[in-house]
């Protein structure tokens, strides 16, 4: 026996004709369908004044709209917008008003939606959201385990330039490893400091920062040149949650006492400022007592760390099931005969790609997780081109 369909329309019509019948009576017709006794009527005198045309379902959008702009002034909108294809509502409508004072104009958001559906706005490519590993949780249990890195904000000295001091510190002993007042918080100014203090006191484990450069970009994991090259050093970069400067509240508090005692009221001169830096770091680490430190000077509790700066950069190394791929000049690697962008700041290195499901990779940075390689949505990219060049 085959299968029989049925549709709103043909049961609004066996609803009629057991009204026509007359056997039951509206309520109980009206339970008998599932529908309320105002429902039912409403289909009858629809029947009965109108016909079976009658029942079809009707656009249920209002009849009227008194809000709803004149088509006379969306049409001059459109000609104004098309006119000038970089103004926007806020110029636009001005104009607008100076031709016809006499109408009533829309508001600025109004103006807005008018233009976006009459796809006279174009659509903005979407930022990649970069991920954030949440709050650091590696501990502190001796010295160099954490360095912590900062810049104390920027201020004028007498002589109308501005300092930036680049703060470092160890997070056991509380250790000013460096406060050096530099011209910007560039790389290439970063970047000489980190050298000197890698080549004093040896290598970290890791170097807690903020998000902001030269320490962090909006690239793959956050990464810079800067923590790139920490990287390719053996040491962790380890980012605190935006907006969340406690995540390295021991460096904060730091900040404090120096900002109190450094810049009020600032040196005459950048050299002159530096001065001031290094005397507060010699009396803060050899002669201040810490309370978190029992009484005791970060200076008793640092040691130099064991790992020394290499005079070469060792390669980055992947395990033998790693594919391991080239960054490009471009920042991308290829593969599959395609081309992939990975990153800037890994120009110039050699990624590895570890297999964890079919058609699924975690991309490596050395041990730095930069994401993940989908090969389905690739193919399905090829085969979108092959349509488009084919014109289908």
């Amino acid at each position: 026996m085959p299968w029989t369909e049925t549709t709103p329309m043909d049961q609004k019509m066996q609803f009629i004709a057991d009204y026509l019948r007359a056997e039951l009576s509206m309520t109980e017709l009206c339970e008998l369908y599932g529908i309320s006794r105002k429902t039912g009527y409403k289909f009858v005198n629809r029947y009965l004044s109108e016909g079976p045309e009658a029942l079809e379902e009707r656009s249920r959008s209002a009849l009227n709209r008194p809000n709803q702009i004149p088509e006379t002034i969306v049409q001059a909108l459109l000609e104004l917008r098309r006119r000038h294809p970089s103004w926007g509502p806020k110029k636009l409508l001005p104009l607008l008003h100076k031709r016809h004072p006499q109408w009533q104009l829309p508001s600025r958001g109004t103006a807005s939606e008018i233009l976006k559906r009459h796809g006279l706005v174009p659509k903005q490519r979407a930022r990649r959201a970069i991920g954030h590993p949440g709050k650091p949780s590696s501990a502190i249990l001796a010295p160099n385990d954490v360095w912590s890195a900062d810049f104390k904000g920027h201020f004028k000295t007498g002589d109308g330039l501005y300092c930036y001091p680049l703060t470092v510190t160890d997070g056991f002993s509380r250790f000013l490893l460096g406060c050096q007042g530099l011209h910007s918080t560039s790389v290439a100014e970063a970047k000489p400091v980190f050298t000197r203090l890698f080549k004093e006191y040896g290598l970290p484990t890791r170097i807690r920062t903020d998000n902001g450069a030269p320490f962090a970009t909006s690239s793959l994991a956050r990464l810079s040149s800067l923590s790139a090259w920490w990287v390719r050093l053996g040491i962790l970069p380890e980012f605190i949650e935006p907006g969340k400067p406690q995540q390295n509240g021991r460096h904060e508090r730091m900040h404090r006492t120096l900002k109190a005692e450094t810049t009020r009221p600032p040196a005459n001169t950048c050299r002159g400022q530096q001065r001031k830096f290094d005397r507060f770091r010699e009396e803060f680490n050899s002669q201040r007592p810490h309370e978190a430190l029992d009484m005791r000077t970060p200076a008793s509790l640092y040691q130099r760390s064991s790992r020394e700066m290499p005079n070469k950069l060792p390669p980055l190394e992947y395990p033998d099931r790693f594919e391991v791929r080239y960054v490009s000049a471009n920042g991308g690697i290829r593969w599959n005969r395609r081309f992939v962008t990975v990153s800037h700041v890994c120009i110039g290195q050699y990624v590895g790609l570890e297999e964890i499901d079919d058609g699924v990779w975690n991309v490596y940075f050395g041990p730095i997780k930069l994401g993940r390689l989908l090969e389905r949505h690739m193919r399905i990219e090829d085969a979108l081109g092959r349509l488009k060049r084919h014109n289908l």
